[in-house]
């Protein structure tokens, strides 16, 4: 998780907090390679712009540097088998986020869907045979799937609007968020893929980014949700009484002997 400008990872078991990251700063969006091994995360400790690093899990053999680049980079999804991560890289104002696939053994990163509009969030299926992702290329933002590497084309899942996809552990489902709403469709990759009618889980007032990286994590059993909810504020008085000449009251009720 990420805490101020570090990476800390919480032991849920013994409810303990280890500090990961201790060099550089704004060390943000931290994800776990497959293995369970390694925390990818973006940083501006080697220039203006956030690349990617990853280390140890557990804070041995120092950082190592997976993209040169002067744009931000995203993490958002290895392959199943630790292989590929697919990130974002977000150039300018003036220039949409594209999807980008890096490849662990050589660090070569090549485009995967760069074009005038915003394509970003995506996340590899369980397989490692579908990339799920929004675009707003309709106007809003929607999920898509599309077969990778390929070939074939792309489908729509979400129908009213859709952002932050994952998958369920189980390939056969894809969870979203629709505004405060929890989607779920059903889908199947064989023989050839296909997506069920959208349908909310819950609708509750979990906290929600305005970026596209998902704010919350499917358990591996795909039926529980971990999310954030924000803390609720001490509700202000509703009415304010003022007592005046307390003390002569007092000498009435309680007479002075």
């Amino acid at each position: 998780m990420g805490i101020g400008d570090g990476i800390w990872a919480y032991d849920l078991a013994r409810g303990t907090l280890t500090r990961l990251t201790f060099e550089g700063n704004a060390n943000y969006i931290p994800i776990w390679t497959p293995d369970g091994k390694r925390v990818i995360f973006q940083s501006y400790r080697a220039g203006t712009a956030r690349n990617l690093f990853w280390q140890l899990a557990d804070g041995s053999g120092g950082l190592e540097r997976l993209t040169v680049s002067e744009y931000t980079n995203t993490p958002f999804s290895f392959s199943p088998d630790g292989r590929l991560l697919a990130f974002v890289e977000s150039e300018a104002q003036a220039q949409a986020p594209a999807i980008w696939v890096l490849r662990l053994d050589d660090r070569k990163a090549e485009p995967l869907l760069k074009t005038r509009f915003d394509e970003t969030g995506p996340q590899f299926s369980p397989d490692g045979r579908w990339l799920a992702y929004v675009s707003n290329e309709s106007g809003r933002f929607e999920v898509y799937v599309q077969p990778y590497p390929g070939p074939g084309g792309k489908s729509q899942i979400s129908t009213e609007g859709g952002r932050q996809a994952l998958w369920n552990p189980n390939g056969r489902e894809l969870f979203y968020r629709e505004g405060s709403k929890m989607m779920a469709v059903d889908v199947t990759t064989e023989p050839v893929f296909s997506a069920g009618k959208p349908k909310m889980l819950f609708d509750g007032p979990y906290l929600m980014t305005g970026a596209q990286y998902p704010n919350y994590d499917v358990a591996p059993d795909g039926q529980r949700f971990l999310m954030l909810k924000p803390v609720e504020e001490a509700q202000a008085a509703a009415q304010i009484n003022v007592v005046l000449n307390w003390l002569e009251e007092l000498k009435q009720r309680v007479p002075v002997r």
